[in-house]
């Protein structure tokens, strides 16, 4: 009798385990929008700024023209559109995504448009650790007809490579000291440049297609 309820509270908690992975399974992205568009240029307007951190958004902006390039996109050259908005009497971010896509295409003629709002940016110290995070949602628009073809996020951690210390003094010391070199080296630079990647770079799972300058492309 009692081996018989184990067995049925065991298989019970095997259904569950299934259900929860079923249910957290990322479901692939419908590129239906992205493969009839097949964009070959590709604006970045300003980040939005989510984070506390004031230079979050030149950190990520310096960041995003690898990937896309290396993903075969040809890429307006984000000085040249920061200029260009700032002679149209536009210097903020929220300001600029609210344009029209169709007065975009007609002042940079390019095909489609990224938008990005940084979520997180810039080293933080919690109790025993401390540790560089950068985060970011990005969405990419068709110019030519205002439609969502990709969105995305990605993030990126100086913890992903830190080793958990010995007790709890060393833990504590070593959440200081990664803080400092966080801080001191610009540490959110780099984070911003994997992460980055992670979220532009063609070829991960539900990411961006590559582009017609890729010897990928329509093979995706």
């Amino acid at each position: 009798m009692i081996f018989g309820k184990l067995k049925a509270a065991g298989a019970a908690l095997m259904l569950a385990v299934l259900a929860t992975g079923c249910a957290t399974q990322q479901k692939p992205y419908d590129y239906a929008e992205f493969k009839k568009a097949r964009p070959a240029s590709i604006l970045v307007l300003p980040p939005l700024n989510s984070s506390p951190e004031v230079i979050a958004p030149y950190g990520m902006l310096s960041q995003v023209t690898y990937p896309l390039a290396e993903s075969g996109y040809y890429v307006i050259p984000v000085s040249l559109a920061a200029e260009t908005f700032k002679q149209n009497g536009l210097t903020s971010p929220s300001d600029i995504h609210e344009l029209p896509p169709q007065k975009l295409r007609q002042i940079f003629g390019a095909d489609s448009a990224l938008y990005i709002n940084v979520k997180d940016y810039g080293t933080s110290y919690k109790v025993v650790s401390s540790a560089t995070v950068v985060s970011a949602d990005a969405k990419l628009l068709d110019l030519r007809t205002g439609k969502v073809l990709w969105e995305g996020s990605a993030a990126a951690s100086s913890a992903e490579n830190q080793q958990n210390q010995n007790g709890l003094i060393g833990m504590l010391v070593a959440a200081v000291v990664n803080q400092i070199i966080g801080t001191v080296s610009d540490a959110s630079y780099n984070m911003a440049g994997i992460a980055s990647q992670r979220l532009l770079m063609a070829g991960h799972k539900n990411g961006m297609l590559y582009g017609p300058r890729s010897p990928q492309y329509e093979k995706d």
